[in-house]
């Protein structure tokens, strides 16, 4: 059994009345949030734990349940817990819609995926005719029913993010809207092809804990919370053409607002 390295971690403070697997949780997120434990470095294993801090093997696991709780480490079976990542992509709200990238091609995931290096993907796509919640129908000016279009997207193969947008049906039947590949640069260069050219967004975004089926869709680990966001989109007339209810992973995005100051 190796000892662990000199500095590491720290030593039990018999004196405080805080719980000692309490402590040991402390001592790890602090060598975490230090660096001692990189993204992806895998934490000392249960034995040296126990051995560094001459406690039983369930003290050393409550401990580390803390932190799987907290989202900063993940357990895989047989291997150990090994850091998390840091959140990749980066959302710059006040770019990633601009039109200069609808015009080249891009759609937004895409502009994001691009700045993070990463692969892009969508797949689990669905879409089809349905009358809209109150929510959505209050939202778009009480359509009867609307084109919806589900998707989940994945970067370098890992889902990162599941999003619905609902269109008036008026608006998208019989266009390219209402394919599952609605061509170069999104579903918002076919609305501004089909004139309705986009003028602003708004956003209402709110940070909560998953529901068993979006911990499943997005594979979350213990612990990490989603943002769930939604967006309207306006024409220039002020007519709402599209909301976008999606639903993030927290651990795999960067919320990024910028504001005038004036």
């Amino acid at each position: 059994m190796s000892a662990l390295a000199s500095g590491l971690l720290g030593s039990l403070d018999p004196t405080s009345d805080r719980a000692v697997f309490r402590q040991i949780a402390d001592q790890l997120r602090e060598a975490i949030d230090k660096g001692r434990f990189a993204e992806g470095a895998k934490l000392p294993s249960e034995s040296e734990l126990v051995e560094h801090f001459s406690v039983s093997r369930m003290t050393v696991r409550n401990a580390l349940s803390i932190l799987q709780s907290e989202g900063l480490v993940s357990s895989e079976h047989g291997k150990g817990v090994f850091v998390r990542p840091r959140p990749p992509v980066r959302r710059l709200a006040s770019d990633r819609f601009a039109r200069r990238h609808r015009e080249q091609g891009k759609s937004a995931f895409i502009v994001e995926a691009d700045a993070a290096g990463s692969h892009p993907e969508v797949d689990n796509l669905e879409v089809k005719e349905e009358r809209p919640t109150p929510d959505i129908s209050a939202r778009l000016g009480a359509p009867r029913k609307v084109l919806a279009r589900r998707r989940r997207y994945l970067l370098d193969g890992r889902p990162v993010e599941f999003a619905v947008s609902y269109l008036p049906l008026d608006l998208a039947r019989d266009t390219p809207i209402a394919q599952p590949n609605p061509g170069p640069g999104g579903i918002y260069a076919r609305l501004e092809e089909l004139g309705h050219t986009l003028d602003h967004f708004e956003e209402e975004i709110k940070a909560r804990m998953p529901s068993p089926q979006e911990v499943r869709t997005l594979r979350l680990a213990a612990g990490v919370p989603v943002f769930h966001l939604i967006r309207t989109a306006f024409d220039t007339k002020g007519r709402a053409v599209e909301v976008c209810d999606t639903v993030m992973a927290a651990d795999a995005y960067v919320l990024n607002y910028q504001l005038p100051a004036t």
